[in-house]
């Protein structure tokens, strides 16, 4: 009997690697009970950093550790996106005043209280993405995940429709699921006027130079929002990089009618939306 339950021990140490998080949903269906689990956070071979969710002692859990966990091992539909994936690529870093990160989350499921208890010093930012996107691709994504012990050597998620691909991030080569940079750029002017500014866009899109246009037409087809493919055609033509000739324009839904985006502005004539003084497209 004292074997059995080292051997399950053991088994834990394989299936919840260091640094990622459990919830008690994935470690029941795993074979380990409520009684058990209490048993080993006594005996200090699992933490609790917040309720119903566990770890093993010692190693730091970052956020990616975290949204890994969520992806890999409980199976959520849940991506980082936004500002957060266009920095994972590389597409510039924005001082942000305060003492919490901000972490971009576009999910298709509602996710539990705990992601934003386990770490004061994380703030996720969740939205949903089956309010902005057509397809449901981030679910599809995450259940076509391998298992973590399988993916040393982690293939590329072609995703043209959801606009997803695979990051891989630590040294043991895990895969997060994020928004590629065409699907990333849409989710951050929906965030426009509220909590992103039309300056910090401006300089975003300066270094979006290298986008794909399939990838960019397949994503403004597959966006629900107006407002959104509007700013993004209007800020495009300003830039003039060389992919907006590439677009279909026609295909793309802009709607009718005015939008006051910057209460106040000034009205484009042509995607009839209204935008700071400064920033008049010339």
């Amino acid at each position: 009997m004292s074997a059995q339950r080292g051997q399950k021990l053991n088994s834990l140490q394989y299936l919840l690697p260091e640094g990622l998080v459990a919830n008690s949903r994935w470690l029941d269906e795993a074979g380990y009970s409520s009684a058990l689990r209490s048993k080993y956070v006594a005996n200090g071979w699992l933490e609790q950093p917040t309720r119903g969710i566990y770890k093993r002692p010692g190693a730091e859990t970052r956020w990616q550790h975290l949204i890994i966990s969520l992806q890999s091992l409980m199976r959520i539909p849940v991506i980082v996106g936004g500002l957060s994936a266009l920095e994972l690529q590389g597409y510039g870093h924005y001082v942000t005043m305060g003492k919490r990160r901000k972490v971009h989350l576009y999910t298709e499921a509602p996710l539990s209280k705990w992601l934003n208890e386990i770490d004061p010093e994380i703030d996720f930012q969740t939205r949903n993405a089956k309010k902005l996107f057509k397809s449901e691709a981030i679910s599809k994504a995450i259940q076509g995940l391998p298992p973590l012990s399988s993916t040393g050597n982690v293939e590329t998620l072609d995703n043209p429709d959801g606009g997803l691909r695979l990051h891989v991030w630590g040294d043991r080569s895990w895969p997060m699921v994020i928004s590629r940079p065409e699907r990333a750029i849409l989710e951050f002017l929906d965030e426009i006027p509220t909590h992103q500014s039309f300056e910090h866009a401006a300089e975003l899109f300066t270094g979006l130079s290298n986008l794909s246009p399939r990838q960019l037409q397949a994503s403004l087809e597959n966006c629900r929002s107006v407002k959104v493919n509007r700013l993004f055609l209007w800020f495009a033509e300003r830039n003039d990089h060389a992919w907006f000739k590439r677009l279909d324009l026609d295909a793309i839904n802009i709607g009718s009618g005015k939008r006051v985006v910057a209460k106040g502005g000034k009205l484009d004539a042509k995607y009839q939306i209204t935008v700071p003084e400064g920033l008049d497209g010339n």
